[in-house]
């Protein structure tokens, strides 16, 4: 096993983490706005190490959320995860943050209300990113993670997942799931509360790809942003 340094931006809530053998053995998790909570990542990240130094644990990669999500949040996350991975010569993983946000829901066991409703289909896991008005990032994936529709922006209407949910169960979680629960009116449809990106839930997907060589390119590596960015003008210069 590998000790990791894990590292996540993408939403209002900027959290480190460190595992090590399979174990997380340090977190801090700091909300703020939107890309706000990043500010304190540098802190954050010096105590992440300031703890593994102190207890002379060396690192062999750092892991960064890739996105989508926050433009301003996922730029300084992959910036600062490359400047540690420059400076103590370490590997780089890239993990989307739609997947890791599937994690605590696949760890917690969290079934239909009824399984017997469920027929041979088992239910899939829909992990959705607020992005403004009625727009969210979100992807399909069944219980082994394995994409069942790709990542895309979302504008949520009643007929956006309905080709899935007349086949089967799907749960709805994570920040953009929140304003879509009157608009996704369906019996197959159910909503899970208090599910964000934490850098914690990063470890088994980081530690699978640590294992199968999965690195990125520390000089060429981008964050998946999705969409391009729009700079929005302050209410006080309008």
């Amino acid at each position: 096993m590998a000790c990791i340094l894990h590292i996540e931006t993408s939403t209002n809530a900027c959290s480190v983490a460190v595992s090590e053998n399979g174990q997380c053995i340090y977190e801090e998790t700091q909300h703020g706005e939107r890309g706000a909570g990043a500010e304190q990542l540098g802190r954050m990240v010096d105590e992440a190490l300031s703890f593994t130094d102190s207890h002379a644990i060396p690192f062999d990669a750092v892991s960064v959320s890739c996105g989508p999500g926050s433009y301003t949040g996922l730029r300084i996350g992959v910036s600062m995860a490359k400047g540690i991975c420059y400076g103590r010569d370490l590997k780089l993983i890239a993990v989307p943050t739609l997947e890791l946000m599937c994690v605590p829901v696949l760890l917690r066991e969290m079934t239909s209300p009824d399984p017997s409703q469920e027929g041979e289909l088992k239910p899939l896991l829909c992990p959705m990113i607020d992005a403004r008005r009625m727009e969210v990032y979100s992807a399909l994936y069944d219980r082994s993670l394995k994409t069942v529709r790709e990542v895309k922006a979302d504008v949520v209407t009643e007929e956006t997942y309905k080709q899935w949910l007349d086949e089967r169960p799907i749960y709805f979680f994570g920040n953009g799931a929140q304003k879509c629960m009157e608009t996704i009116n369906h019996p197959n449809a159910h909503f899970i509360d208090n599910i964000e990106p934490l850098a914690k839930w990063m470890m088994p997907l980081a530690e699978k790809r640590f294992l199968n060589e999965q690195f990125e390119d520390v000089a060429y590596f981008v964050p998946f942003y999705l969409k391009d960015f729009v700079a929005i003008k302050p209410k006080k210069l309008i």
